[in-house]
């Protein structure tokens, strides 16, 4: 009898880190029935001969949680190999809610993770109450990724504590035992775990830092019992590093709680750690106080990206001289072609080069600029270059053209129809750090933060650098290491034990990968939300075939129509 689907001949890397094979795999209904030589038809056959078969990519940070509802191929992330995504991340969610509650919590993940209000209240039917409810929702939405989540310390203790919950104060015992009632509910009903933030960069649309971001560590140790209790789940936290105190010691504290919570529960603990120039021995202190916890029973997994975090800017959304004067300001009523013509026209060029010029010379250090100009990386549209260092900024490449920065800015911008982009690293700045990083046992691939920041930064196209840069280009891991942190390292650690391997008896979530020939477009600003909203978006070659749950999904970057994601529960 023929199989559903065989895919043949391909270079074959099953994710758990051991070598590559050249092998067939043979796919029944949603699951990998052989791997191996199939002598057997597929009704489907996929040629991968000279190509690379891996598992789909499992990413473990997104704030997909919007824009599901509206896009069920989940760009930017279908265009990279991912199939499976966690949302939910840093505390915010929207579920559990009360009805009076929903325009609030819609703000305050706009606040947060720069996803318009507007759209989320357009775009979502807010027919759930409870977090069993939303995944129900879910399960009803049609989509092509698999996709679960975290229930949220915001909703979580705005749903219990009101206006309270942004106080300084401890929650009461009752409080407390009233919000793990509304996690254990999320549990029961298959939450992937439990999220919170600490940061104080995560800020209500009032300037007040969230709900959850001055609980107390009794709090946070009851949250942890409760995934202990059920015996799954994972504690994910957006810590606060960037007010750690003298000596890091409020650093250190945060790692000690999060040690201890896993160590109550049994239950893992993932955080963010990037490297920050404003604090350059921060993410190596961090890495030390990780593996003492783990040394003393922890089991602590700092999440990491392996590029810089970068905001990006462009003629199509916003510039670092949209202050510097009137002629810039004009720009911003313009659409993309006005504002193109506008700087092909001479006498309009050159008043935009002398307001950024008198600008960046500005006495008070250059209080018109939105950003610092020597910090700014160009990014073009075909193949944009992410490496970071003094050689590569716009102002070098300007100096050695013999142009100011705007000049060499508003000259590619006209050469590219406007597709150029620059990018302001603001973290992670060092690829040597980030090489540390990677290097640490407990690290795992994250930080991609697909679906949020809309209009400032794209990152959820972190796969696909990675295997071409990490991987293919520079050797610093394996092939067989490298898909294995983005696939089944990230797939186990959120109990997805059926995911991230190509083995018999797995879902079948695979891509076929023409290795040379994976790249990266540079970002594009398009307004696809509902209500007009914009965003960016990061398409990626090479990619020849994913599949999701034995459906091919996506072909060449572009979708199939098939929708054949589930919903990940814990309780699978």
């Amino acid at each position: 009898m023929p199989h559903d689907t065989v895919i043949r001949g391909g270079l074959v890397v099953d994710g758990t880190g051991a070598e590559a094979a050249v092998a067939d795999v043979a796919i029944d209904g949603e699951r990998i029935t052989a791997v191996g030589s199939v002598p057997e038809p597929g009704r489907t056959e996929i040629d991968a001969a000279g190509r690379v078969v891996t598992p789909g990519f499992v990413d473990i940070h997104t704030h997909l949680d919007a824009q599901l509802a509206w896009d069920p191929i989940g760009s930017s992330s279908c265009w990279h190999g991912v199939t499976s995504v966690v949302m939910g991340n840093c505390g915010v969610t929207f579920a559990p809610v009360k009805t009076e509650d929903i325009s609030y919590i819609a703000e305050v993940m706009e606040s947060v993770e720069d996803i318009p209000k507007q759209s989320i209240m357009q775009g979502l039917p807010w027919d759930w109450r409870t977090y069993g409810e939303y995944l129900e929702f879910l399960d009803g939405t049609p989509k092509g990724l698999n996709v679960g989540g975290m229930v949220g310390h915001v909703a979580v203790r705005w749903h219990t504590m009101g206006p309270d919950s942004l106080e300084e104060r401890p929650a009461s015992q009752p409080q407390v035992a009233a919000m793990c009632e509304l996690v254990d509910e999320a549990m029961s009903a298959g939450a992937l775990g439990f999220s919170t933030s600490r940061t104080l960069l995560h800020r209500t649309p009032d300037g007040r830092p969230i709900p959850g971001t001055f609980a107390d560590d009794e709090e946070l140790y009851a949250f942890g019992d409760v995934l202990g209790r059920h015996g799954r789940g994972v504690f994910e936290s957006a810590p606060r590093f960037e007010a750690a105190g003298p000596d890091f010691a409020g650093g250190r504290h945060e790692i000690e709680v999060l040690g201890e919570i896993t160590r109550r529960s049994g239950r893992p603990c993932t955080f963010g750690l990037v490297y920050s120039a404003r604090k350059p021995e921060m993410s190596d202190l961090v890495l030390g106080y990780v593996a003492e916890q783990n040394a003393a029973g922890a089991n602590l997994r700092p999440q990491t990206t392996c590029r810089a975090i970068g905001v990006v800017l462009g003629i199509a959304h916003r510039t670092p001289w949209d202050r510097a004067g009137e002629t810039w300001r004009s720009l911003r009523s313009l659409d993309v072609a006005g504002r193109l013509d506008a700087i092909r026209d001479p006498a309009t060029r050159a008043a935009l080069v002398a307001e950024a010029n008198a600008s960046s010379r500005n006495s008070t250090g250059m209080a018109n600029a939105l950003v610092d100009l020597s910090r700014l990386y160009l990014l073009d549209a075909t193949n944009p270059d992410y490496r970071v260092g003094p050689e590569g900024t716009l102002e070098a490449q300007a100096a050695a053209a013999g142009v100011t920065p705007v000049e060499l800015f508003l000259q590619e911008t006209d050469r590219s129809d406007g597709t150029v982009m620059l990018s302001l690293p603001v973290l992670n700045q060092d690829f040597e750090a980030i090489e540390r990083m990677l290097e640490h046992p407990s690290i795992v691939m994250g930080l991609a933060d697909a679906g949020a920041h809309v209009g400032q930064i794209m990152d959820s196209s972190q796969p696909t650098f990675f295997l071409s840069h990490w991987v293919r280009d520079n050797g610093f891991f394996s092939l067989a290491e490298g898909v294995r942190r983005i696939t089944s390292d990230t797939a186990d650690l959120f109990g997805l034990v059926d995911r991230g391997r190509l083995q018999a008896g797995r879902f079948a979530d695979v891509n076929v990968i023409d290795l040379e020939r994976l790249a990266l477009s540079g970002p594009q600003y398009v307004y696809d939300f509902p209500g007009g909203a914009g965003r960016y978006i990061q398409r990626g070659a090479g990619y020849e075939a994913t599949l999701v749950n034995g459906a091919v999904f996506m072909r060449d970057g572009e979708h199939t129509g098939a929708l054949a994601g589930r919903t990940l529960r814990s309780t699978d």
